[in-house]
């Protein structure tokens, strides 16, 4: 689980917007963005190489 400390300071590495939780991932809030970083070990993977890219709606 990710402190909701850690989640109020991280931001998206690619266009600098809010995160949120969501389940095992870290959500870029920015809609045009929307990258999905990982969770490994209960440490988030922010790099944007791993990142997957948000569903097709």
């Amino acid at each position: 689980m990710i402190d909701k400390e850690l989640l109020e300071i991280l931001a998206c590495p690619k266009c600098k917007a809010n995160v949120k939780l969501e389940g095992e991932k870290i959500i870029c809030t920015n809609p045009q963005c929307g990258l999905r970083y990982p969770i490994r070990d209960g440490i988030p993977v922010m790099l944007i190489d791993e990142a997957e890219k948000p569903p097709d709606k």
